[in-house]
């Protein structure tokens, strides 16, 4: 409550004015990275700083469309086989050249990476082989037609075989591999606290306004914002829902948004045919079956919830409900499969018919520091659970023992959210809802192990064409098949929202990433 207060005392208080030509940038981020490896775990927070540090083959733009990266260009020479031409001149933070050889070793140590939370090997799984033609082009050779293969590598960064031969993910952690291509290099990482960097005067793209930039990890969203209203930062993202309208109206602050690609979805636990373990009957007694695996108690579960109330009210505006991985306008996108509307009535006949007249007893988990308002969301899911006689407890925790716990498989049912950074259907399809294979790189991050063989047949059918209107229509009738059988239950579409001093400009982009070199003077 003190904290509170302060905060409503330093909205009054004037930000430091920007100065022109400033060399250092502060910025404050919600969700620390889990480590500095751009190989170990496929989420936004690592995502956005892999960028500061390395560089991938393909960029995308603030709407995810494809540009140029360390490939200057790409093309399939035929059905099976894409070359890319590298971009010459480019050299790691060490002095090492960037060559066709340095990719090769790139895509191969993706799948090696042990003890990864959410891999990337789903991304390069498709390539069979890696040709080095000569050292600025090299050919990748596919089982046959694929078409995402330059989609599927903007998440892939590249590093040096020299650098990073025989490199841990503790290496990087400790800063002694942490060495890119990218615009900044590596200053220092206290895990947990803060990442510091410099600019790298020999990066291929265009310079950076800032010499120095170091950014802050604060979970605590109140102690976000007062740190940029007292000035300690410049700069923050996952702008509280609460603070939203207030910072708006304040002359020396500046909001910046967009419509995102994040999902805030509910999962299942499929993975048990017994006994879940955080289910049970009524009473509070074992139940010898999961009934999380009979689809009438999963579409009882989604249509208990009111999804706009949540929007509305919980997320104060800042979400969009949904029924879907992605939001309208997006490669995949079902048209007229919105969000299922709430009955409770319905929802108990359910429950009824599938043998369960008194509902029954359930704990739902989630982060309490990773999503917006994620801690409240699934408060207001459990209660809506609880009308419909399901009696819900909540249990909320740190993302660092959350995201441990849940790809263990360990919970009945948990909130998680996922950010097409892609921006077309493929990325859910594949680590979501396709079957776990390891050795197909997909369900990489299906925790719940959701399985549908009608969905990975479509799936797999759309990986194969290269045409995109036929690609998009297998998207949108595999998505189909996973939200009917409800494999995910989706809640909302988050809004991207970041808040800085004025005298900033930034790149708001759609795949919620906020990056130093989004960010620069105001003209």
């Amino acid at each position: 409550m003190v904290l509170l207060r302060t905060i409503a005392g330093l909205a009054v208080l004037a930000l430091a004015p920007a100065v022109a030509g400033a060399q250092s940038l502060t910025t404050a981020v919600g969700t620390p990275v889990t480590s500095l490896d751009p190989h170990f775990h496929n989420q936004a927070p690592n995502n956005a700083m892999g960028d500061v540090i390395f560089d991938a083959l393909v960029q995308t733009d603030e709407k995810v469309r494809l540009r140029p990266g360390l490939a200057e260009s790409w093309r399939a020479i035929s059905d099976s086989v894409w070359e890319f031409k590298l971009r010459p001149n480019v050299t790691f933070h060490n002095g090492k050249p960037f060559t066709a050889d340095d990719v090769a070793f790139s895509i191969a140590r993706v799948p090696q990476v042990v003890n990864s939370p959410g891999s990337f090997s789903g991304f390069v799984r498709a390539i069979q082989r890696v040709e080095v033609v000569d050292p600025l082009t090299v050919r990748m050779h596919m089982g046959g037609p694929y078409p995402l293969l330059p989609t599927d590598l903007f998440s892939v960064r590249m590093l040096n075989r020299e650098t990073h031969e025989g490199a841990t993910t503790e290496d990087f952690n400790a800063g002694r591999a942490a060495i890119g291509t990218g615009p900044y290099r590596l200053r220092s990482y206290r895990p947990g606290e803060r990442v510091e960097v410099e600019r790298n005067d020999n990066w291929w793209g265009p310079r950076q306004p800032w010499q120095n930039v170091t950014i802050r990890f604060i979970s605590s969203d109140p102690a976000r914002t007062a740190a940029l209203l007292s000035g300690d930062v410049d700069f923050i993202d996952q702008v509280p829902t609460s603070d939203v309208e207030k910072l708006r109206q304040n002359p020396r602050v500046q909001i910046s948004e967009v419509t995102g690609l994040r999902v805030i979805f509910l999962a299942l636990d499929r993975s048990r045919d017994g006994a879940t373990p955080f289910v049970t009957d009524a009473d509070g007694k074992p139940l010898a079956t999961n009934p999380l695996n009979d689809r009438r108690v999963r579409e009882a579960l989604s249509i208990a919830i009111d999804r706009p109330s949540i929007a509305s009210r919980v997320m104060e505006g800042m979400a969009v409900p949904s029924g879907q991985f992605l939001p309208e306008g997006s490669f995949g996108h079902v048209p007229g499969l919105g969000a299922p509307r709430p009955d409770p009535a319905r929802a108990r006949a359910l429950l009824a018919e599938a043998g369960y007249p008194r509902g029954f007893r359930i704990t739902l988990h989630g982060p309490n520091d990773r999503y917006v308002n994620d801690a409240r969301i699934i408060q207001a899911v459990g209660q809506m659970w609880t009308r419909i006689g399901v009696q819900t407890a909540v249990e909320a925790m740190p993302w660092s023992t959350y995201v441990g716990r849940s790809s263990k498989q360990d919970f009945s049912a948990f909130l998680w959210g996922w950010g097409s950074n892609s921006g077309e259907a493929s990325n859910p399809l594949r680590a979501l809802t396709a079957t776990y294979d390891a050795t197909r790189g997909w369900g990489a991050s299906n925790r719940a192990r959701y399985s549908n063989p009608e969905h990975d047949r479509l799936f797999a059918e759309s990986l194969r064409t290269l045409d995109d209107p036929k690609r998009e229509a297998l998207f949108q009738q595999a998505t189909r098949v996973a939200m009917e059988d409800i494999g995910i239950i989706p809640l909302h579409i988050q809004k991207n929202v970041w808040a800085m001093r004025r005298g900033l400009a930034h790149v708001a982009r759609v795949d919620e990433i906020g990056r130093p070199q989004d960010i620069s003077p105001a003209p």
